[in-house]
């Protein structure tokens, strides 16, 4: 790579060789001349205001290629199903969006590996983001000018890891059936307010709930509440309340006597610390505290996408959401665009 430079007074008619950023605090950052610009004389006073005095004249070997043509190559093969890149690189980086809804999936030790090459970056989201269509999700790029074919290579070979590094899995339609338990909302004591909370977090998903039955804390009504949910053709039920250790409190025992299996109870996560998953076959059966009716964000809310897009889920990777996993009941909630779960 050869790179010379000639005073900024000299230097119209030359054609720039990347883009040049200007900045100015607090009111704009953004490209003020474009790669492939032509310099004319009226441009000198904006360039010697942007700290150019100098300005590179570029040649390029044939094993060396230029940041842009690189992030193109780069984004290009850290894109798996449901992301794509967009629009030409801005000041040598692309950005990659979501192109349909669903949860993020980052392959974060393949990026790791992308990253400690040293000359290239991918930037992303946390790895289980719920993200929209349109949504912005990483952004990569080449860090110097230009560099060695053969260094793109290995990060696209890196990259192109089986399903690839950057994903978005669609959330499947579930046919939910919800199971309210307690004594003081069976017997009219006082009014259910759990229902209204589940439908709107479900519904948010694109999944619809099918049936709502009402359950004492009597662990052989649970279970018929959830058989015949099951009955009805749900392919996911969501119990409420009874989950604490108090002795009247057994929806545990309720969702074990429907006959689920690979029951996990208690998360390493706050609000949300007695949360139970079990599997009726291959229908999950969520048990969930009584904090997801005062706490705007709970552990529902990190467990659900993920059981959206049929991922099952285990002891293990319970355990993990344990980094991240409490919330910081922020008077404004801003999640998922906050470090709860991340």
């Amino acid at each position: 790579m050869i790179k010379k430079t000639v005073p900024v007074e000299t230097a119209v008619g030359l054609i720039l060789p990347h883009d040049i950023t200007e900045i100015r605090a607090d009111e704009f950052k953004g490209r003020a001349f474009k790669k492939g610009h032509v310099i004319r004389p009226e441009d000198i006073p904006h360039l010697k205001q942007l700290g150019k005095d100098r300005i590179y004249l570029l040649e390029l070997g044939e094993d060396e290629i230029h940041e842009n043509e690189a992030a193109n190559l780069l984004a290009s093969a850290l894109c798996g199903t449901g992301v794509s890149p967009q629009g030409e690189p801005v000041e040598g980086k692309i950005a990659i969006y979501a192109a349909r809804a669903g949860l993020l999936k980052i392959n974060t030790g393949a990026l790791y590996r992308f990253n400690l090459l040293g000359e290239v970056m991918c930037a992303t989201l946390h790895n289980n983001t719920p993200v929209k269509k349109g949504e912005i999700l990483a952004a990569t790029r080449l860090i110097p000018l230009a560099c060695k074919r053969k260094l793109i290579a290995r990060a696209i070979g890196i990259a192109k890891i089986k399903d690839r590094i950057i994903r978005v899995v669609p959330f499947q339609k579930r046919r939910v059936g919800i199971v309210i338990v307690g004594n003081e909302v069976f017997h009219g004591r006082i009014q259910d307010a759990f229902a209204p909370i589940l439908r709107k977090k479900i519904e948010q998903m694109g999944s619809e709930v099918i049936a709502i039955h009402f359950a004492p804390d009597d662990e052989k009504i649970i279970a018929k509440e959830i058989r015949e949910s099951v009955n009805a053709g749900a392919d996911l039920i969501i119990t409420s309340g009874g989950m604490s250790v108090d002795p009247d409190d057994v929806t545990r025992l309720g969702i074990a006597m429907a006959g689920a299996t690979k029951v996990v109870y208690g998360s390493p996560v706050l609000p949300g610390a007695m949360f139970l998953i079990g599997y009726l076959g291959a229908i999950p059966i969520l048990g969930i505290p009584a904090c997801a009716m005062f706490h705007k964000i709970t552990i529902l809310d990190l467990v659900l996408p993920r059981i959206l897009i049929g991922e099952r889920l285990t002891r293990p990777k319970i355990a993990q959401l344990g980094h991240g996993g409490l919330c910081r009941t922020c008077p404004t909630c801003h999640f998922p665009a906050c470090p709860f779960g991340r």
